[in-house]
């Protein structure tokens, strides 16, 4: 493991594989350098290039300094960003890719980037349920609960009744769900307003219009159609970019499928 110090001071854990061009991994929720895809595909990529996959604020061993602000966030990036050199590409998934483009809009200065599925509901089709999820989760952890926050998640982004009934058994996954479960506002703060199916809010159309490096937005085969809405938007929105499709995967994609695609794209 190491570390490096955001601009609030807060240490930002992350680690490093392989050698050659720079490679950031960015997560989305839950996940982190010790839980989630990431440190599957990092060791995927780390025979072509040197990768950096690092846990966001609040999560595994990074400091999590109050109050929590999405620049903060942003700023963190940035941080593991110039840790890993100059000539750097970023990947982001889900919330992840959020906070990705966030940062690029920003001004983040990188090679080149590659988002996969954040999960901005606009086309119509598709609205979370129940629509006040995110204040009902903020209700409950400021109640110090944990279990109630993930179980809710998991039913708002489909994950049937079984499922959590069946995850909550399992001790390598409901106790690392809940550990971070008080991150949760975090992502939402990524996303914004982008789950009422409406189009793209100012402050993200902002961010993405100013995005300036060669970007792509990825969607697997196996999404729902709201999925590869998002992406073809982002798409459309960002100067120059292109929408890809993954055979063969849904939101949970793999390793084995995105490495090759990710050495494709960020090959120097």
């Amino acid at each position: 493991m190491k570390t490096t110090t955001s601009k609030d001071g807060t240490t930002i854990a992350y680690e490093q594989l392989g050698s050659g061009p720079a490679v950031v991994l960015v997560d989305g929720a839950f996940c982190r350098r010790a839980f989630g895809p990431m440190p599957d595909l990092a060791k995927a990529l780390s025979s072509r290039f040197t990768v950096l996959h690092y846990d966001r604020r609040g999560r595994g061993e990074s400091g999590d300094t109050k109050p929590y602000t999405l620049d903060k966030e942003l700023d963190d990036l940035e941080a593991v960003v110039a840790a890993a050199g100059s000539d750097v590409c970023v990947y982001g998934i889900s919330s992840g890719a959020a906070l990705a483009m966030r940062a690029v809009g920003r001004g983040l200065r990188i090679r080149r980037l590659a988002i996969y599925e954040p999960p901005f509901a606009l086309d119509g089709t598709h609205t979370p349920t129940p629509a006040d999820f995110r204040e009902q989760i903020a209700a409950m952890l400021a109640a110090g609960d944990r279990d109630a926050p993930v179980k809710l998640f998991m039913r708002v982004v489909g994950v049937p009744a079984f499922g959590v009934f069946f995850m909550r058994l399992m001790p390598n996954v409901w106790p690392k769900l809940r550990a971070v479960a008080h991150t949760l506002p975090y992502d939402f703060a990524q996303l914004g307003d982008t789950q009422r199916g409406g189009p793209l809010p100012a402050d993200l159309a902002s961010a993405l219009a100013a995005i300036s490096c060669p970007t792509v937005a990825m969607a697997g085969s196996k999404s729902p159609p709201w999925m590869h809405h998002a992406s073809k938007t982002i798409g459309e929105t960002v100067r120059g970019a292109s929408f890809r499709i993954v055979p063969g995967q849904d939101h949970n994609v793999s390793a084995k499928a995105m490495a090759p695609v990710l050495t494709e794209l960020f090959a120097p």
